[in-house]
């Protein structure tokens, strides 16, 4: 395979489409893409080699989860755990009691909506004549 060049079309990770697109070489550095340019929404970012960035997930947050889970319904637990990496081992301080559930607030009940204002007064057909008439 030759080297990249510059204007060459590559395959890479944008970073504002979030996904794996079409991009044009925009800078080369030692024999490699230093820098990209998505064809599709045209914003510059450095070579990412098709990799996405990490997710940020907090491990923390997420082994409270599945501790949470855990205690109210064991199998459905079982089944996330499963899917997830193995759970991050917790201090002894950090336990489901420490985790306040908040209950959601109401949503308020949506009311009609009122007409709005028309910006200008419709003409009556009374009005309408008399400028008819006005003019003649």
């Amino acid at each position: 395979m030759r080297e990249p060049r510059l204007g060459d079309d590559i395959d890479d990770y944008c970073v504002r489409c979030k996904r794996i697109m079409n991009h044009s070489v925009v800078s080369v550095i030692n024999a490699e893409p230093a820098k990209v340019r998505c064809r599709i929404c045209h914003s510059d970012h450095d070579f990412r080699h098709e990799q996405a960035p990490p997710p940020k997930v907090d491990a923390r947050k997420q082994a409270l989860f599945n501790e949470v889970l855990k205690k109210a319904n064991p199998q459905a637990a079982e089944a996330v755990v499963a899917v997830e990496e193995p759970p991050v081992e917790l201090p002894e301080a950090a336990s489901v009691a420490a985790v306040v559930v908040e209950k959601p607030k109401a949503k308020p009940v949506a009311q009609p909506a009122a007409e709005p204002k028309p910006k200008f007064k419709p003409k009556t057909a009374a009005k309408v004549k008399a400028k008819a008439k006005a003019r003649k």
